[in-house]
C-alpha cells in the first residue's frame, strides 16, 4: 500500500471487529506474528509497520507521536476503517496513547501492553542510545555479519526446539538494525521520546481524557526496559481502566504469552462497550479539568 508516495506495510486477517495492533521502537508487524491468527477467529486484526519501521518508508522527516498518530488515521481511512480497538507496545503504546488523544472519534478502545510515555524510567541501553553523536557509532555496534550469524543461530535453536522467546524478539529489533537507513530512522524515533536521562515524553497530564474510553493495561511484572510500576501508575490515573500483570513476563507479553494475552484482549473486547466520546465532548472536558481549582500544596 502507497500512502502519500510513501510504502506502508501491514499484516491483516479475520473478520469482526477492528482492532489495531501497534509495535514497538526497532520492531515492526511481525511481533504480533503469534497472536494475531488467535484474534483473527473473532475480529479484523491489523498490525503495521510504523513509519520508518519493516516495510514501511522510512523517509527523513518528522518521527513524533503526533506524526506517526495522523499516518495510522490516514491508513484507517485508507482501508475503509472508521472506528477501531488499539493495541500498542511499548512505544507503540504512546502512538496509540496519542491516536486516542488526537482522534478520540476513531478510537473504540485503549490498551496499553508495557507502554511508554507514562513515566521518565526507562532501560539504561536506550538512554545510552540516545546520547548525541551515537548514531556514527551503529554501523559498528550493529554491523551486518553479526546480524547472519545471529539469525543462523536462532534458526538452529528453533530447530532443536529451543524457545526463548523474549532473546528472540530483543534479537529482531537488534538485527532490524544492521540496514542503513533503519539506523536512521531509529534515532529520529529514539529521539523524540527518550534522552539520556530517560523518557522525555508523558501522557500522564492527559490520562483523564482516558477515562472516556474503555482502558487495558497490560504488564508484564519482569519487565526491565519499562517497569511495571508504570502500569499501576496509569491505573490509578485512569478511572475505570483495567490492570493485567503476568507474572514471570517481561517487556513483550504477547510475544512471551500470546494465548494469555489473546485472552486477555478478546475478553476486554466482549465485556466492554466500544467508547463513543466526540471531539466536542473531548473540548467540554478539556475546559472543566483545567477551569477545576487546585488544591493548594498541604491542604486538607
Amino acid at each position: 500500500m502507497s500512502i502519500h508516495g510513501h510504502d506502508v506495510g501491514f499484516r491483516r486477517a479475520g473478520d469482526g471487529p477492528p482492532i489495531l495492533l501497534i509495535h514497538g521502537i526497532a520492531g515492526s508487524s511481525q511481533t504480533w506474528g503469534q497472536v494475531m491468527p488467535l484474534l483473527a477467529r473473532k475480529y479484523t486484526v491489523v498490525a503495521i509497520d510504523l513509519i520508518g519501521h519493516g516495510q514501511s518508508a522510512k523517509p527523513p522527516g518528522d518521527y513524533s507521536l503526533g506524526n506517526q498518530a495522523s499516518a495510522l488515521r490516514d491508513f484507517l481511512s485508507v482501508l475503509g476503517i472508521e472506528r477501531v480497538s488499539v493495541v500498542g507496545q511499548s512505544f507503540g503504546g504512546g502512538v496509540a496513547m496519542q491516536l486516542a488523544y488526537q482522534y478520540p472519534e476513531n478510537c473504540d478502545r485503549l490498551v496499553l501492553a508495557g507502554s511508554g510515555g507514562l513515566g521518565r524510567e526507562v532501560s539504561l541501553l536506550l538512554r545510552i542510545l540516545a546520547v548525541p553523536g551515537v548514531e556514527y557509532a551503529l554501523p559498528i555496534l550493529f554491523p551486518s555479519f553479526v546480524r547472519d550469524l545471529g539469525n543462523g543461530m536462532v534458526q538452529f535453536l528453533h530447530n532443536t526446539g529451543f524457545r526463548h522467546p523474549r532473546a528472540v524478539e530483543m534479537w529482531r529489533a537488534y538485527a532490524s538494525l544492521s540496514e542503513s537507513e533503519n539506523q536512521q530512522a531509529f534515532v529520529r524515533t529514539l529521539r523524540g521520546v527518550i534522552d539520556p536521562g530517560g523518557q522525555s515524553v508523558s501522557a500522564m497530564d492527559r490520562l483523564y481524557l482516558a477515562a472516556r474510553i474503555p482502558t487495558l493495561i497490560v504488564w508484564g511484572d519482569r519487565d526491565n526496559i519499562i517497569p511495571v510500576r508504570h502500569g499501576y501508575e496509569a491505573h490509578d490515573a485512569i478511572p475505570g481502566s483495567r490492570l493485567e500483570i503476568l507474572e514471570g513476563v517481561g517487556h513483550f507479553p504477547h510475544v512471551e504469552e500470546p494465548l494469555r494475552f489473546a485472552e486477555i484482549l478478546s475478553e476486554f473486547m466482549d465485556t466492554t462497550e466500544p467508547s463513543n466520546f466526540t471531539l466536542e465532548e473531548r473540548r467540554e472536558l478539556m475546559l472543566s479539568h483545567d477551569s477545576a481549582p487546585s488544591v493548594p500544596d498541604g491542604a486538607k
